[in-house]
């Protein structure tokens, strides 16, 4: 596999190219440009993330590759913010022989790129699970995770169907994908006729969740529903939440069992529960995908979305039988019952993919696979 780097003037941002695994010129190779968390708080996230790409680049590679030619990455760090996300996307915009994006799994960055991703013109496949993203009027953006209308379902239906309780203490980031994911548990409680006893937000990257913790433990709840963004502020809380003695069943987004978050919380996480797109077990193509991930980097992935992009954006391509991005859009918003790690892809006319999430359960650091909800409206 070829790998070069260079160091980018105005900024620590880092590019990286990953491409066929014999040297190719670069007219030989086909471009897509990908932003990623290569430094900052959700550097570790990044690395999972790339180390998925790799495989999917190598899978594609290994099958003549898109229009025949070899796939190669180019990688901008976003540095974990959002200025940085706009920065990096904006030199991969400068590369016109990109014919195709992987985009941010934050809703946040997603939002502040997405101006930019509109002028440039070219599918951007993406993790960030906003439901509003896709409503903006971009034609240009494809997600490979459920959004967040459906894990705020699949949540509301778990804790009052399957849990049997009520009172919600509902904690959130600020942020574009926090507050899309308050919204989308509000409405489905109200759906049902109930309101949350406590709503709390905060921001991101704080030292000290005590306050959050102490709101939570004078509520009443009798049972946490968390939209938590980054890992390191979910695992802080965690942490907290058990030091301060409150053992209320927990019920998050997919950040709260993600190995990074379980690495830094270790057993404050044991016996919570989490929606979650990706999950080994669930079906088979997620499977294999883990065993070789596991074989490649000897730890288990977390998520298998950006992986899915790469290939379906390659199928895309391979459809369209054109690096024409228009012809590249109908190809990809042609796919359906298409396999992949996420589960199966039928993307509707917004560009969402997926339209379910499954439900697991951290076993003593074990996530185990409880059941799939799916949606069909």
């Amino acid at each position: 596999m070829l790998i070069t780097r260079r160091s980018a003037l105005l900024s620590a941002a880092t590019v990286t190219t990953l491409g066929a695994s014999r040297p190719a010129r670069a007219a030989e190779t086909m471009k897509i440009g990908v932003v990623s968390p290569l430094t900052g708080p959700v550097a570790e996230a990044g690395r999972i993330q790339l180390n998925s790409l790799r495989l999917a680049v190598d899978k594609v590679n290994a099958a003549g590759g898109a229009l025949g030619q070899q796939i190669e990455l180019i990688v901008e760090d976003d540095a974990s913010s959002n200025p940085g996300a706009v920065l990096a996307f904006s030199r991969l915009a400068e590369r016109k022989e990109i014919v195709g994006f992987i985009g941010s799994i934050r809703s946040t960055q997603m939002n502040a790129m997405a101006p930019d991703m509109l002028k440039v013109g070219k599918p951007v496949m993406f993790g960030g699970t906003d439901p509003t993203l896709t409503k903006l009027g971009n034609p240009w953006l494809f997600r490979c995770r459920p959004n967040d209308s459906y894990s705020g379902r699949v949540i509301v239906t778990f804790i009052t169907e399957s849990m049997k309780l009520k009172k919600v203490a509902l904690i959130h980031s600020t942020d574009a994908f926090g507050t899309g994911g308050k919204n989308a548990i509000l409405a489905n409680l109200e759906k049902k006729g109930l309101q949350p006893v406590l709503i709390q937000g905060y921001t991101n990257n704080q030292p000290d969740f005590s306050p959050v913790v102490l709101a939570v433990k004078q509520s009443g709840a009798d049972v946490i529903v968390s939209y938590f963004t980054n890992e390191p502020d979910c695992a802080v809380f965690a942490r907290q939440l058990r030091q301060l003695g409150v053992r209320t069943p927990w019920v998050g987004s997919p950040s709260i069992q993600s190995p990074v978050t379980r690495g830094l919380a270790k057993n404050a996480l044991y016996g919570t529960y989490a929606v979650a797109d990706f999950v080994e077990d669930s079906n088979p193509t997620a499977k294999t995908f883990a065993d070789a991930y596991r074989a490649a980097h000897k730890e288990s992935p977390d998520s298998g979305w950006t992986y899915d992009a790469l290939i379906i954006l390659a199928k895309g391509i391979n459809d369209a039988k054109s690096t024409d991005p228009q012809k590249i859009r109908t190809a990809i918003l042609s796919i359906k019952k298409f396999s992949g790690t996420e589960g199966e892809y039928n993307f509707d006319q917004f560009g969402d993919g997926l339209h379910g999430y499954n439900i697991v359960i951290n076993n003593n650091d074990k996530i185990d696979y409880k059941e799939h909800i799916e949606f069909t409206d």
